[in-house]
C-alpha cells in the first residue's frame, strides 16, 4: 500500500513540470524557486519522503532488472551549479549499482569527432533491464555548440551540410533517435534543472568562499554565465522542439535543491511505476527442477 501511495505522489509531483508538446511551451512560465505546496519548513518532512521514494524505485529496479524488457535513460542538463551531481547522486544512492551505469560528456574526443555527434552517446545506450544516467548528452550539440557556433568548425562535417538550418536538423535527427529508442522499449526521460540567474551566483560564490568547494569553482563558468540570455534562449527552443510523448522532458525548478531531488525522484518512480513490470515466471519446467534442487540441498 505504502508503495503505491508513493507512486500517487509520485504522479502528482512529476505532472506539472512534465512537457510533452513544446508548441506553447515557454521557459518564462517556469519559476526557478518553485516547490509547489511544499514550503521550505517541509524540508524535513521532503526528506522522510525522499526515503520512502528510495525504497519504492529500489523496488522497481529489481523488477526491472529481472524482467530484462525494458531500460530506462535519464538525460541531465542544466546551467552550471543547477544541481546535476547532487541530483545524480541522489538517484544512484536509491538504486542497485549492478544495475545502473553513469556516463558525464564533455568535451568530445578525437575519436568521437571522427563520428557524428550522435555516437558517442549511441554507443553507452542501456541494455534491456539497465539504467542509464547521462551527465550531459547529445543535447550539448543544440546548446553549447549553438551558443558558441565556432565549435561546428571542429567538427569536420562537410562545409556544403553546415547551413542555417542545422539547428532544426539536429532536433529532427534527436526527435526520431528518441522515437526509435521509445519503439524498442527504452524509456527516454529528459530533465532540464532550472535554476535562477541569482541563484547560480549565490552557489558561485559559496564555492569561492568555502575551501572545501574551490575545487567545484572554473573560470570557464563566469565565460557561459556571460552568455546566460543565449543559453536561456537555446534551452527554450530544444525543449520547445524535442519535447514528445515518447520522450517528455521535466523542467525542474533548481533554486531549492531540496525540491529539484524530490522532483526527479518522483518522475523515475511514476514512470517505472507506469511500465507494469513484474519478475519473472517459471515455467513447469524450471518449477520441476527447482524442486528436485531443493530435494538435493535438503538431503546434505
Amino acid at each position: 500500500m505504502k508503495g503505491k501511495q508513493t507512486r500517487e505522489r509520485a504522479h502528482d509531483l512529476a505532472i506539472p513540470f512534465r512537457v510533452t508538446k513544446g508548441d506553447s511551451f515557454r521557459l518564462k512560465d517556469i519559476d526557478p524557486g518553485d516547490t509547489l505546496w511544499l514550503k521550505n519548513e517541509d524540508k524535513a518532512k521532503a526528506k522522510e519522503a525522499l526515503v520512502a521514494g528510495m525504497v519504492t524505485m529500489s523496488a522497481l529496479q529489481e523488477k526491472l532488472y529481472a524482467q530484462a524488457k525494458w531500460s530506462l535513460l535519464l538525460i541531465f542538463q542544466a546551467m552550471d551549479a543547477a544541481g546535476k551531481d547532487g541530483a545524480i547522486k541522489h538517484v544512484m544512492s536509491g538504486l542497485n549499482p549492478q544495475g545502473c551505469q553513469v556516463h558525464s560528456f564533455k568535451a568530445p574526443s578525437n575519436e568521437d569527432l571522427d563520428h557524428d555527434y550522435l555516437w558517442r552517446c549511441l554507443k553507452v545506450l542501456p541494455s534491456r533491464g539497465m539504467i542509464g544516467i547521462f551527465n550531459r548528452s547529445y543535447y550539448e550539440e543544440v546548446l553549447v555548440v549553438r551558443v558558441h557556433p565556432e565549435l561546428l568548425d571542429k567538427q569536420r562535417i562537410p562545409r556544403e551540410l553546415v547551413s542555417k538550418h542545422i539547428w532544426k536538423q539536429r532536433y529532427e535527427d534527436i526527435r526520431n533517435l528518441e522515437q526509435h529508442l521509445s519503439r524498442n522499449g527504452v524509456v527516454v526521460l529528459k530533465f532540464f534543472l532550472h535554476i535562477s540567474k541569482k541563484e547560480q551566483k549565490r552557489r558561485f560564490l559559496e564555492r569561492l568562499e568555502t575551501p572545501d568547494k574551490n575545487w567545484k569553482f572554473s573560470p570557464a563558468d563566469l565565460h557561459e554565465r556571460d552568455h546566460w540570455n543565449e543559453y536561456m534562449d537555446a534551452y527554450e527552443d530544444m525543449i520547445r522542439h524535442t519535447a514528445t510523448k515518447a520522450a517528455p522532458w521535466h523542467v525542474v525548478p533548481a533554486d531549492n535543491k531540496w525540491f529539484t531531488r524530490k522532483v526527479v525522484s518522483a518522475a523515475i518512480i511514476e514512470a517505472l511505476g507506469r511500465l507494469k513490470l513484474a519478475f519473472p515466471e517459471v515455467d513447469d519446467t524450471t518449477r520441476q527442477q527447482l524442486a528436485l534442487a531443493r530435494a538435493k540441498l535438503m538431503k546434505k
